[in-house]
C-alpha cells in the first residue's frame, strides 16, 4: 500500500475544480492523445526544462512531440508494436519522458525500472513484462541491459540517450537515441500520417504501464494500469488540491513509483504542469532551493530526513542562533498547529509571529525551497505526525493523502483543520469514471473498498488478483479504524499487526513512524512477536548526524559499528525511545533495543529500493542479536556476511550492545 500526503501553503480557492473532462485537453483521451492535444494547441508554451552543465535548457511542447515522435517511429522501425512491452531504465530524465509518451503512443505498455536496480532485477522485471524493446539512460544502464539481453529471447532493440563512453560499443541490438530518432524522421517525411494514426488507435482503456509492488514478501508483482486509471486518480487529486495549469514541479522521484506516474506524468499532461528536472540525484536539494517550485514531491523517509537535517543542523548552530530558532518553532507552533487543530492562537503569539518569520521561518523554508511551495506531496508509508507539526509550524502545512497502487487515491484532507491522525474521508470520483468510492472494515479490521476505476489486476498473475476479491470489494490489506466523522485512522499493513505471547496486538509501522522522527534514528526495526512477551527494536542509526553529534563533544569512534555502539549514542536512542514510549499504551512500549553495528543496504537485499525494511530477511540475518536481545544480554556477538562495492564478499564481525529502555543507570 502506499500512503501520500500533502502540503498547501493556501486554502483552496473557492471556484470549481478542474473536472476529468475539463483543461481544454479533450475528453476520455489516452496520455499520448493528451500531449498531442497540448503540441497543437499551445506548441510554443514552455512544458519541460532541465538543469545540464549548469543551464537550464528549456523545452516547448512542440518540442516533445518532434522527439517523441521520433523515438516512436524509429523504434516502430526496430520492430516495437502495439501490444508489446517497452522497459525504461534511467534516472528522470525528459527522455525517460519522452520514451514512456513514444511506447505508449505505439499502444505499448511501459515499466519503469528504478535506476540503481541490478542486472538480475532488470532481467527479472523484463522476463515477467514480456519486455520486447529496453529505453537505457547511460553506460550502466546499458551495461545491465546488455547483460541480460542474451536471456530475452523476445528482445528487439536496446536504444540509450547518454552516449558519454559509449564510443567504442558494438552490438546488434544497441542504437543510440540519434541514431534513432534520424531513422524516426525519416520515417516521419515518407509516412507523415503514421504518428496521429497511432496515436489515434489509442482507447482511454488500453493498458498503459505495469507498476511493480516491491517485493517485500515474495517476488514482485506488475499492477495493470490503464490510461483511464491515470486520469481517474489524477482527477481525484483535483479535487482535493488547488493545482493550476503553469504550475512549476521538479521531477526526480523514480518513476517506477506510482506517485510519480500519477504526479509527473499524468498531471504533467493532464493541467499541464511545467517539469522541472535536476542535474542529478545529488542536485534535488540545490535545484529545488534554486526553483523554489510551486509543486515538490517528496517520500517519507525524504521527509523525516529534511526535518532531521533541519533539526540537526540546530543541534550544530551557536548558542544564539539556535535560541532564535527554538522561539520561532514554537511561535509559529502555537499559531499555525493551533489553527490546524481548531483552537484558537494566543494573541501574543499572533502578535510574534511576523518577527518569527522575519527572523527564522522565512530563512529555513528558502534554504529547503519552499518559499513558493503551495502543494508538497510526500508517498510511500506512513509519517510521524510530529513531522507534520514540525513543517506546520515552519509554515509548510502538510495534508495527507492516501492510496495504494492497485486502488489509486482513495482518501484526502480538506479544509484548514484536521486530526493529523487520520488520512482523511474518502476522494470524489468524477462522473464518468465509476461509482463514487465506498468503503468498510471487516471483522479483521482490514479496510475494503470499490468504486471509482477500480483495480484492474496483477499482470499474468489471476489468483493473485483474485485473492484481492471479497464479494465485490477489493482488500486493502490496511488495517484501519475510522472515526465518527467518518475519516480513516492507517495503523498498519494486516499481515504486519503482530500479537505478543501476551496475546497483546500493537502496529510496528505505527511506533516505527514516530521513531524516525528523531535525526539519530535513520531506521528502525520493531521486534515481537506470538513468541515473544514483549517489544523490541533493532536500530539503524543516522551516521551524518551522529558522528557530528559526537565530534562536537570530543567522542572518539572509527568506524560505523564503532560509533553505534558507543554508550553515549546509545544513551540518545535510548532517550528518543523513551520519549515515544509515553505516548504509547504500555504493553506496546519498547523494552529493550540495540542498534545495527552496519548501515542497513538495498544491495544487500535488506531494504527494498523505495527504502522499506525487507523484516523476513532481517529477521533471518539479525537472529542471533535478536535472540540475544530476548535473552537479557549485554554484549551479543554477531557475525554478518557483507558485499563490498568492489563486489568483494566478506564478514563483519561484532559486538553488539542490548540497551534497556527503562534502566536509569544504562549506558
Amino acid at each position: 500500500m502506499t500512503m501520500f500526503a500533502v502540503a498547501l501553503e493556501q486554502p483552496a480557492p473557492a471556484e470549481p475544480r478542474v473536472s476529468p473532462r475539463a483543461g481544454g485537453a479533450g475528453e476520455a483521451q489516452t496520455l499520448p492523445q493528451l500531449l498531442l492535444s497540448h503540441a497543437r494547441t499551445r506548441p510554443q508554451q514552455l512544458a519541460q526544462r532541465v538543469k545540464r552543465k549548469g543551464i537550464w535548457r528549456c523545452h516547448t511542447w512542440a518540442d516533445i512531440l518532434d522527439k517523441v515522435r521520433a523515438i516512436a517511429l524509429g523504434a516502430a522501425a526496430l520492430g516495437l508494436a502495439r501490444g508489446d512491452t517497452a522497459v525504461v531504465i534511467g534516472e528522470n530524465e525528459p527522455e525517460h519522458f519522452w520514451s514512456l509518451f513514444a511506447a505508449q503512443a505505439l499502444g505499448v505498455r511501459t515499466v519503469s525500472v528504478y535506476p540503481d536496480a541490478t542486472a538480475d532485477e532488470l532481467l527479472y522485471l523484463c522476463d515477467d513484462s514480456r519486455a520486447s524493446f529496453i529505453f537505457a539512460q547511460d553506460q550502466e544502464q546499458v551495461d545491465k541491459a546488455l547483460a541480460v539481453a542474451d536471456r530475452l529471447p523476445a528482445l528487439r532493440g536496446i536504444a540509450y540517450w547518454d552516449d558519454s563512453g559509449m564510443w567504442s560499443y558494438r552490438h546488434d541490438l544497441l542504437h543510440a537515441f540519434d541514431r534513432l530518432c534520424a531513422a524516426g524522421r525519416k520515417e516521419h517525411e515518407h509516412r507523415p500520417e503514421r504518428f496521429e494514426r497511432e496515436v489515434a488507435a489509442g482507447h482511454i482503456d488500453d493498458l498503459a504501464l505495469l507498476t511493480y509492488t516491491s517485493g517485500t514478501t515474495s517476488k514482485p508483482k506488475g499492477v495493470m494500469i490503464s490510461h483511464r486509471w491515470l486520469v481517474d486518480n489524477a482527477t481525484r487529486m483535483l479535487s482535493a488540491l488547488p493545482l493550476e495549469p503553469g504550475m512549476e514541479y521538479l521531477s526526480y522521484t523514480p518513476l517506477a513509483w506510482i506517485t510519480e506516474q500519477l504526479l509527473g506524468v499524468t498531471l504533467g499532461l493532464k493541467l499541464p504542469l511545467v517539469l522541472n528536472f535536476p542535474e542529478g540525484p545529488d542536485q534535488v536539494l540545490p535545484n529545488i532551493r534554486e526553483l523554489a517550485p510551486h509543486m515538490v514531491l517528496f517520500g517519507p523517509r525524504q521527509w523525516e530526513s529534511i526535518a532531521a537535517a533541519i533539526e540537526a543542523r540546530m543541534l550544530h548552530a551557536k548558542r544564539l542562533p539556535r535560541a532564535l530558532y527554538r522561539w520561532s518553532v514554537g511561535i509559529g507552533h502555537a499559531v499555525r498547529v493551533a489553527r490546524l487543530e481548531g483552537r484558537r492562537a494566543p494573541l501574543s503569539a499572533r502578535l510574534l509571529l511576523p518577527l518569527a518569520e522575519l527572523l527564522t521561518l522565512h530563512a529555513v523554508r528558502d534554504q529547503f525551497g519552499f518559499l513558493r511551495s503551495r502543494i508538497a506531496v510526500s508517498g510511500g508509508t506512513a509519517m510521524a505526525p510530529d513531522v507534520f507539526r514540525l513543517f506546520h509550524a515552519l509554515g509548510v502545512p502538510l495534508r495527507n493523502i492516501y492510496g495504494c497502487s492497485e486502488f489509486g487515491l482513495i482518501a484526502g484532507h480538506r479544509g484548514e483543520r484536521y486530526d493529523l491522525e487520520t488520512v482523511g474521508p474518502l476522494l470524489t470520483v468524477a462522473p464518468g469514471f465509476g461509482p463514487p468510492l465506498e468503503s468498510r472494515v471487516d471483522a479483521n479490521g482490514e479496510l475494503l473498498l470499490r468504486g471509482g476505476t477500480g483495480f484492474l489486476g496483477y499482470w499474468n498473475k489471476p489468483e493473485k488478483t483474485a485473492a484481492l476479491d471479497r464479494g465485490g470489494w477489493f482488500a486493502s490489506g490496511d488495517a484501519v479504524r475510522v472515526t465518527e466523522r467518518g475519516e480513516i485512522v492507517f495503523l498498519d499493513r494486516v499481515e504486519h499487526l503482530v500479537k505478543l505471547s501476551t496475546g497483546h496486538a500493537y502496529p510496528p509501522q505505527f511506533i516505527e513512524t514516530r521513531l524516525r522522527f528523531s535525526p539519530f534514528i535513520k531506521d528502525v526495526m520493531v521486534l515481537g512477536d506470538a513468541t515473544r512477551p514483549w517489544v523490541g527494536a533493532l536500530v539503524n542509526i543516522d551516521m551524518g548526524v551522529a558522528s557530528r553529534w559526537a565530534e562536537e563533544r570530543r567522542i572518539a569512534f572509527s568506524t560505523f559499528t564503532d560509533l553505534s555502539q558507543r554508550p553515549e549514542i546509545r544513551a540518545v536512542v535510548r532517550d528518543e525511545i523513551a520519549r515515544i514510549n509515553a505516548l504509547l499504551p504500555e504493553d506496546s512500549r519498547v523494552v529493550r533495543f540495540a542498534n545495527f553495528p552496519k548501515e542497513l543496504d538495498a544491495d544487500e537485499g535488506e531494504l527494498t529500493r523505495t527504502r522499506k525494511l525487507r523484516r523476513e530477511f532481517l529477521e533471518q540475518r539479525y537472529r542471533p542479536l535478536i535472540e540475544g536481545l530476548y535473552a537479557g544480554a549485554s554484549d551479543i556477538d554477531c557475525q554478518i556476511a557483507v558485499t563490498y562495492q568492489d563486489g568483494r564478499q566478506g564478514v563483519l564481525r561484532a559486538r553488539v550492545t542490548g540497551t534497556d529502555v527503562n534502566h536509569a543507570g544504562q549506558p
